[in-house]
C-alpha cells in the first residue's frame, strides 16, 4: 500500500491528544483526534479504511469509556488495529483489552519511542489487513464474471474432481467439461489447479 498512514486518537486529555499529535507528526504520519468516544462516533471514520493506519484510544473516559468503544467497533467489523493508553494500567484492564481485540496496551506516561514501535506496528498490521482486503475484492470481481455453470465446474474442480467425474455430477460432456475449465481459467486469470485454490484461499 502506498497511501500515508492515519491515526485516530481519542482521548478526553487535551495535553495528551496534542503531544501525540505533535509526537506523529514528527515522524510524518498524519493524526486526527477527539475529545470523547461519542465525538469519533459522529465522525466518518466508521466507513472501512483506505489508507493504513490504526486507533489509539484511552481506556477510561467520560460517557463511552475506551473499552465500550472497542467493543463497539469490533461489533461492527471495524477491521483498524485499536491500541489502548491508561493512566490506570492495572492487569484487569490489560487483559479486558486486549480480549477486546486489541492490538496493544500502553500505559500513560509513556516514553515515546514505545507509543511509536506500538503505533508502526498497529500501522504494519493495517496494510497487511488492507493489502487481503483488496486481494479477496480483486477474486470476487473475477468470480461475478463466471456464469453459473462455471462458478459449478469451479466448485468440483476445487473439490479435487477429474473431468469425468464432473461430466457425470452435471450431466454433460467431458468435452463441455474442458471448456467450461478453460473459460474458469481465462476469466480467473490462472493457468492451474493450484493458483486457482491459491485465489480461493486467500483470507477476508
Amino acid at each position: 500500500m502506498t497511501e500515508s498512514p492515519l491515526v485516530l486518537v481519542v482521548d478526553d486529555d487535551e495535553a495528551m491528544r496534542s503531544s501525540v499529535q505533535y509526537l506523529l507528526a514528527s515522524m510524518g504520519i498524519a493524526c486526527e483526534s477527539y475529545a470523547s468516544a461519542e465525538a469519533f462516533l459522529a465522525s466518518p471514520h466508521l466507513r472501512p479504511p483506505l489508507r493504513p493506519g490504526c486507533l489509539l484510544l484511552d481506556v477510561r473516559m467520560p460517557g463511552m469509556s475506551g473499552i465500550e468503544l472497542l467493543r463497539h467497533l469490533k461489533e461492527r467489523g471495524c477491521k483498524r488495529p485499536v491500541i489502548m493508553v491508561s493512566g490506570h494500567g492495572d492487569v484487569p484492564l490489560a487483559v479486558a483489552a486486549l480480549k477486546g481485540g486489541a492490538e496493544d496496551f500502553i500505559e500513560k506516561p509513556w516514553k515515546d519511542q514505545a507509543l511509536l514501535d506500538a503505533v508502526n506496528a498497529a500501522i504494519r498490521k493495517s496494510r497487511e489487513v488492507l493489502a487481503r482486503s483488496a486481494g479477496r475484492e480483486a477474486v470476487e470481481a473475477r468470480l461475478a464474471q463466471l456464469s453459473r455453470r462455471e462458478r459449478e465446474v469451479l466448485a468440483l474442480v476445487l473439490d479435487g474432481r477429474q473431468n469425468k467425474e464432473i461430466a457425470t455430477a452435471l450431466s454433460i460432456s467431458v468435452k463441455t467439461v474442458e471448456g467450461h475449465r478453460q473459460m474458469v481459467m481465462e476469466k480467473m486469470g490462472t493457468r492451474s489447479v493450484a493458483e486457482l485454490a491459491r485465489l480461493a484461499l486467500i483470507p477476508e
